[in-house]
């Protein structure tokens, strides 16, 4: 789950019943109207159809939500490789992840 929406790898995006254009392969599907594909430069770049658009928050939220989880995902990782413990998670009134870990010496 990415904040929320079922996410699938290697998939094609499906098309619009309404809609005539190519149909996209993307390394992530969230869902199966959109997702992300990594490009030549290494940088995964979010593969959708604006006109059909139906998520409740703005497409640039959304890729702020993902990049604020991606975030957590790798600081998380990396402090319990290092022997921190996780003490609390939570999100502060501007949106902001506060993370506090700790370790015993």
């Amino acid at each position: 789950m990415l904040i929320g929406y079922p996410v699938f790898v290697d998939e094609t995006l499906e098309n619009p019943a309404d809609h005539e254009h190519k149909q996209w392969k993307v390394d992530i599907a969230v869902g199966k109207d959109f997702g992300f594909r990594l490009n030549k430069e290494g940088v995964y770049e979010l593969v959708a159809d604006i006109e059909t658009w139906s998520e409740p928050i703005p497409i640039e939220r959304f890729i702020d939500k993902i990049s604020q989880q991606y975030a957590y995902e790798v600081i998380s990782r990396e402090t319990k490789k290092a022997g921190w413990e996780e003490e609390s998670l939570e999100l502060n009134d501007k949106q902001e992840l506060e993370l506090v870990v700790s370790r015993w010496v």
